[in-house]
């Protein structure tokens, strides 16, 4: 199969469209061509593209920043002379300088199919300014790794957010090139767009389901280490707005998670006794690891890892990453009532709120987990309705 990128490197019919115009790029470390070429090299070494500017969003445009919530500054490329702005900085949205410095945006971001990874609401910010200024963007068109499934709670109005882009469930099911197009219905916006589409992209194939198992990965974000994390995140995204460890720190992060002073082997027969559906698709395997940076460092936690790499035990259409990460909170609540669940800080730029309501886009799936009384069935009856109107809602976007 081939990537946008490599299509539009490849096809000068497609590059056609931007003769006489300035090309900026919006790119990150997993913007890379099958040979392991970062786009803007590729781009910059091509004689009919008038390269005048390129963006990072977060963690930058190659890769310089390791931790959550560390901004990038701007500076100029050392081996093209151009200007790269900075999306994850003193701005996140670009500015009138940043817009002028381009006539055509590409965007050729890696995703993770979840409404979480910032790069889907740089997306949305890029396309709200090009509106705004008349310029173009094109979106060179990535798989979503996590495939076609949805899960979880919308994000409720009033929750929008660097993390919540908009009104759409933790898990989406879209490529780049598609939220595109269903951002700019959503936001009604008038503005030259254009997706460079991929050739070949089957979702539903095993055994990657969304990722093309024979292609090298690179890891979007310095925490996105390989598929597993991929097809995990939309649950264990969630422990960052938790006092329990998400694994940074390990080799294994966002696959794993736990604390010191957890009892995992209770907390794994709780979690099957409470609702077992929502455990299918995956193993569960009780561990033992030491973060050496971030929360609990050089502490050893009993934990718990999600494995979702053996094909005879992985089950694509059943995995349930956010039910089962809710279902981890909500046995740790029975097994210790008054644990120092929520972790309370400024989380992506959002004051006075819970990390974790803004992660869910609402208060409701803490509200589920702090109420023991409420049963699965509560929390399962909302996110289902939710996601059946995602389903409706994104069905006329979908590019594949």
């Amino acid at each position: 199969m081939q990537f946008g990128l490599e299509r539009f490197l490849e096809d000068p019919t497609l590059r056609a469209p931007l003769k006489g115009r300035r090309v900026a790029l919006l790119a990150h470390p997993a913007s890379v061509t099958r040979d392991l070429t970062h786009s803007l090299d590729a781009l910059a070494a091509l004689p009919d593209v008038q390269l005048t500017a390129a963006f990072g969003p977060q963690h930058g445009l190659r890769g310089d920043k390791q931790d959550n919530m560390v901004e990038s500054p701007d500076f100029t490329d050392p081996r093209l002379g151009i200007p790269v702005f900075s999306l994850y900085g003193e701005v996140r949205r670009p500015t009138d300088a940043m817009m002028g410095s381009f006539d055509v945006l590409l965007v050729d971001l890696q995703d993770l199919g979840c409404r979480i990874y910032t790069f889907i609401t740089t997306l949305r910010y890029v396309l709200e300014a090009a509106a705004a200024h008349g310029k173009a963007v094109w979106v060179l068109d990535r798989p979503n790794p996590a495939g076609r499934p949805v899960e979880g709670l919308t994000l409720r109005d009033g929750w929008e957010s660097f993390v919540g882009a908009g009104p759409m469930p933790m898990r989406h099911g879209l490529t780049m090139g598609e939220l595109g197009h269903w951002f700019i219905d959503l936001l009604k916006l008038d503005v030259e767009y254009r997706v460079i589409t991929m050739d070949g992209w089957q979702p539903d194939a095993a055994p990657g389901f969304g990722w093309p198992t024979d292609r090298t990965w690179v890891n979007p974000s310095p925490n996105a280490a390989n598929l597993s994390m991929a097809r995990a995140y939309a649950g264990t995204v969630m422990l960052e707005g938790t006092t329990l460890s998400e694994g940074r720190g390990t080799t294994r992060p966002l696959e794993l998670f736990g604390a010191p002073d957890v009892d995992t082997r209770r907390l794994l027969a709780d979690m099957r006794a409470l609702a077992p559906d929502w455990l299918r698709g995956c193993v569960l395997r009780e561990c033992w690891f030491e973060p050496t940076f971030h929360k609990h460092v050089g502490q050893l936690c009993a934990g718990v890892q999600i494995h979702v790499e053996d094909p005879t035990h992985y089950d694509h259409s059943a995995f349930q990453p956010w039910r089962l990460q809710a279902l981890a909170f909500r046995a740790l609540r029975l097994q210790q009532p008054g644990y120092p669940l929520w972790r309370d800080f400024p989380y992506e730029y959002e004051l006075g709120k819970l990390a974790i309501d803004v992660i869910n886009g609402s208060p409701l799936l803490r509200e589920w987990v702090d109420d023991v009384n409420a049963p699965p069935a509560a929390l399962d009856a909302l996110a289902r309705a939710d996601e059946a109107a995602w389903l409706q809602a994104r069905a006329p976007h979908l590019l594949y």
